[in-house]
């Protein structure tokens, strides 16, 4: 999520800035327990405040329709849960709704009380089975901790924002606040957490340049390392931003970590948003729970140079070479080409030993998907974005057909690559974290849209030290290497109009006269060391 704006001291909580008084308030509330442990207690109730205050708006409706007997829900029964699942609501039971378990936040059976609202919210709504933690009762739990973070949590006014519907029927407000929330701590768990947080949290201004550079408006997008779903959650913001509606992308994800996996499910499912994360959590290369998709597009972040990987040797999916045993980073690429539909587009995050390395035959893989013709373009990151390591990453993007991009107005990109070097760009957060800023993200898709696109937003021209149109024959004169400083060159200097002739004496007279500063001031430092008893 991108940085909060001022944090000014305002009496509602829709004020720009709350999600960061909210979590200092809860942060405070967790006392010794472990970052790790917290996020799943905080995440929770908020999911539950969520669900509940979105069936207890539209129980009004339903209550004030059937007093009027007009209107589209004249007639309706508010006890119904049907009425409730129609509308893309989770159906709530009297016991688990929010006003009973607040009522209930000062007794010491608060922690049951929670846990059986969970209970009876995943019995009556089959999407969220085995979603939602269930373990507020354990004794390590500090209960009156518990009650004073719901009474925190009751605080987020939702009728502090603006009124109107999405496309999906979904309340914007509920979305935009308790969404921008759960984002919020997202990130900041991710950052307390160090790189194990990093395991389930993808910046998200990596996310939002994959997403934009891919421009996912209609078909289906796979992510087989989901983490907590944000690739989804940005893929929905990028289709209702242009006009789109929820529904127009098909969602497919898998995620081999079972408490990740539904944190991804209540990600989604806090926005309405529906998706195929297959039957359980399941490890992609033991066990791939979407065989038979063919996505429109990939987007991914993978573990880095994963070493502890389950392979076999006549998988269908090495298509350019048996990867090596000690590292995944190919198996990820040839999965997710395996996966792409004919005409279908990645994008994904790997680690820059991806772009040269040599080692174990994977040069020679690299080699075949060049040749391939398959390498779209690649993107050199600055470092210190992700918070689980401090590896310097890379973007790569595969297109599956450029020849069927040509054929359908795009521009004639066949056996060539585009490379930006955007090591230079993005701003410190705080003294280890970057993030990309609006401008630099503009500056990346939009130098990759003009180049892609026959009719871009303006015309594409290489920019010595940042972007460069090389050919597959300049590719393999390089070794087949994809690092972007190898392409683009250094940056154009501008020339000061001073002839070299001129310029050159006056440098020389200038460096001599500091190499005189220089030794006068260390004759001086060594009479004083000698006046002190410390001749040198």
């Amino acid at each position: 999520m991108a940085r909060t704006k001022s944090d000014k001291a305002s009496s509602s909580t829709a004020t720009i800035g709350f999600e960061a008084k909210l979590w200092l308030a809860a942060d405070k509330l967790r006392n010794n327990m472990d970052a790790a442990e917290y996020k799943h207690v905080v995440l929770g109730l908020i999911f539950l405040k969520y669900i509940s205050d979105t069936f207890e708006e539209h129980r009004a409706k339903l209550l004030a329709g059937a007093k009027s007997k007009v209107g589209d829900y004249a007639g309706a029964n508010p006890e119904d849960p049907d009425e409730y699942r129609a509308e893309n609501v989770f159906w709530v039971p009297a016991d688990a709704r929010w006003s009973q378990l607040q009522a209930s936040a000062k007794q010491s059976t608060i922690g049951k009380r929670v846990d059986d609202a969970m209970v009876a919210i995943e019995r009556d709504n089959p999407r969220l089975k085995g979603v939602l933690p269930k373990d507020y009762a354990r004794p390590g739990l500090d209960k009156q901790r518990l009650g004073e973070l719901i009474d925190l949590i009751a605080t987020i006014e939702l009728t502090a924002a603006s009124e109107g519907r999405s496309n999906s029927g979904v309340t914007h407000r509920s979305v935009d606040l308790l969404g921008r929330v759960y984002e919020y701590f997202l990130t900041r768990f991710a950052s307390a957490e160090g790189k194990n947080g990093g395991q389930f949290y993808t910046p998200s201004c990596v996310v939002r340049c994959l997403v934009e550079m891919l421009a996912p408006y209609k078909g289906r997008i796979y992510d087989p390392a989901c983490g907590s779903g944000g690739m989804f959650v940005q893929s929905e913001k990028f289709v209702e931003s242009h006009g789109g509606k929820l529904g127009d992308i098909s969602i497919y994800g898998q995620e081999s970590n079972a408490t990740t996996r539904r944190l991804a499910v209540m990600n989604l499912a806090l926005r309405g948003i529906e998706a195929d994360f297959g039957p359980e959590h399941a490890d992609t290369f033991r066990r791939d729970l979407h065989p038979d998709l063919r996505a429109d597009y990939v987007l991914a972040n993978p573990p880095f140079n994963d070493s502890d990987w389950f392979r076999k040797d006549d998988d269908v999916r090495w298509q350019f070479g048996v990867p090596p045993k000690g590292n995944a980073n190919f198996a990820w690429v040839q999965h997710f080409i395996h996966h792409l539909a004919p005409s279908g587009l990645a994008g994904f995050v790997l680690a820059n030993g991806s772009m040269s390395s040599n080692q174990s035959g994977e040069g020679e893989i690299r080699r075949a998907i060049i040749e391939a013709d398959l390498v779209d373009c690649m993107v050199a990151l600055p470092g210190q974005l992700f918070y689980s390591t401090q590896i310097p990453v890379c973007l790569w993007f595969l297109a599956k057909n450029k020849n069927a991009d040509a054929k359908r107005g795009f521009r004639d990109r066949r056996k060539q690559t585009l490379f930006i070097d955007a090591r230079k760009l993005g701003v410190l957060i705080d003294r280890v974290h970057r993030e990309l800023t609006d401008a630099d993200l503009q500056k990346i898709t939009s130098t990759y849209h003009n180049w892609r696109e026959a009719k871009g937003a303006g015309p594409y021209a290489d920019i010595p030290g940042f972007c460069k149109s090389a050919t597959t024959a300049e590719i393999a004169a390089h070794g087949y290497v994809l690092t972007p400083g190898r392409y683009v060159g250094a940056e154009e200097v501008e020339d000061d109009g001073e002839p070299f002739e001129e310029k050159m004496p006056r440098l020389v007279a200038e460096l001599n006269a500091q190499f005189a500063e220089s030794a006068r001031l260390e004759a001086a430092i060594r009479a004083n060391l000698k006046g002190l008893g410390y001749a040198p």
